[in-house]
């Protein structure tokens, strides 16, 4: 008797966007230091000034993201041009209670958050009687309620709608508008509980759902907690373990300590000043953490293309098939796609050279069904007649 065909498993999709041009938004309650953060991560001149709505319009920026491995391919093969993989970042407007019934900046602000794939929340965890609170108190853990809060209303509200404009379509209900119904009053219910949609354990079909609605709540989070000067040299904050509870409290998400008075000292300085200056102060920068943890967070990874004429991070959706990296580089690459050779950086790395790679016997072509990892180091190889066709 002939085997069985072992069955391929299908990988359960991702919730957000499939794109490679992902972004991740800044929010928080005013005055906890957005704009102080997206000044040093970006280093421009937007205004952060000490009175609420001083961000209207979303300020956008795109960092690069920080790797050893590039650094080490660039001074491995000395190419003409070099280009690293990067992040964009959007300030967003600091966000009120009541913003879901359009308190404050109200909707706009809620369409900023809505238009982003991530969010890096910030926290204030200082006291400085010169920086107000809209609030008129500090307390991040209670900040955290009201964005959330505010988030999960416009989530049920715009289901609500939905279900609203399902219900009104005329004739027969399909098979698909009776799954869309099922789906968005079993979300609903889930948020009405109090509970965040990126937190759910979905099908594959609410999933594809999900991400033609893209939720507010569905965002993936970086909790980012401003702390004093002090505070963050010494690695202590009276407010962190609250903070470090109410996130395990709600699923989970990486947290980074940081301040945004010590960045901003840290970005007046000038390259060659900077090491000692932090050996001095007992402490790094965490900017290179933030934005490698939020490129991370938004499911992006990149492989390499390396060679004498330019060494080049292409990002790509993590779970993306060889064909679709491809892609990136051109849709001929996609359309005509035969293979791809492979290698991945730390075998490149350990190895010291492509040679000595292959000689190894490390590397490998892979066909159509691979899925590119991480730090891989890949050549296409393909082939498209005039006509379009292989």
């Amino acid at each position: 008797m002939a085997p069985k065909k072992k069955e391929e498993v299908k990988e359960k999709p991702i919730l957000g966007r499939f794109r490679n041009n992902l972004k991740m938004g800044i929010v928080g309650m005013p005055n906890v230091g957005k704009s102080t953060l997206f000044n040093v991560l970006t280093k421009m001149g937007i205004p952060a000034e000490n009175f609420p709505f001083c961000t209207i319009e979303p300020n956008q920026a795109r960092v690069n993201v920080p790797d050893d491995r590039f650094n080490w391919l660039v001074n491995t093969y000395k190419p003409k041009s070099a280009v690293s993989a990067y992040l964009d970042i959007c300030d967003i407007a600091g966000l009120v209670k009541g913003a879901a019934q359009g308190e404050g900046l109200g909707n706009a602000f809620l369409s900023h958050i809505s238009a982003v794939d991530g969010i890096f929340h910030v926290c204030r965890a200082f006291e400085d009687p010169d920086v107000t609170h809209v609030e008129d108190r500090i307390d991040p853990v209670g900040d955290l309620e009201i964005i959330h809060s505010e988030l999960r209303l416009k989530d049920i509200e715009r289901l609500s709608a939905i279900l609203e404009g399902i219900k009104r379509q005329r004739g027969q209900v399909t098979k698909e508008m009776k799954e869309e119904m099922e789906c968005a009053e079993k979300v609903l219910a889930w948020l009405e509980e109090g509970k965040d949609v990126r937190l759910g354990d979905w099908t594959a079909r609410e999933i594809e759902f999900l991400n033609n609605w893209l939720l507010l709540t569905a965002k993936p989070a970086v909790y980012l907690v401003n702390c004093s000067k002090k505070d963050y040299i010494r690695k202590k904050n009276k407010f962190l373990p609250k903070i470090f509870e109410w996130v395990q409290a709600n699923g989970g998400a990486p947290i980074i300590p940081f301040s945004g008075v010590f960045e901003n000292e840290y970005a007046e300085l000038a390259e060659g000043e900077r090491e000692a200056w932090t050996k001095e102060q007992g402490a790094d920068s965490a900017l290179a953490k933030i934005i490698t943890t939020g490129f991370k967070a938004i499911h992006l990874i990149y492989f390499f293309t390396a060679g004498a004429d330019e060494v080049k991070c292409w990002q790509i959706r993590k779970g993306s098939k060889a064909p679709q990296a491809a892609g990136t580089i051109h849709t001929d690459f996609e359309r005509g796609f035969i293979c791809a050779e492979v290698m991945h950086y730390e075998e490149l790395h350990e190895l010291g050279n492509e040679h000595a790679v292959k000689a190894a016997g490390k590397y490998r072509q892979e066909g159509k069904n691979y899925t590119v990892a991480d730090g891989d180091i890949i050549f296409f190889k393909f082939n498209v007649t005039a006509s379009g066709k292989k």
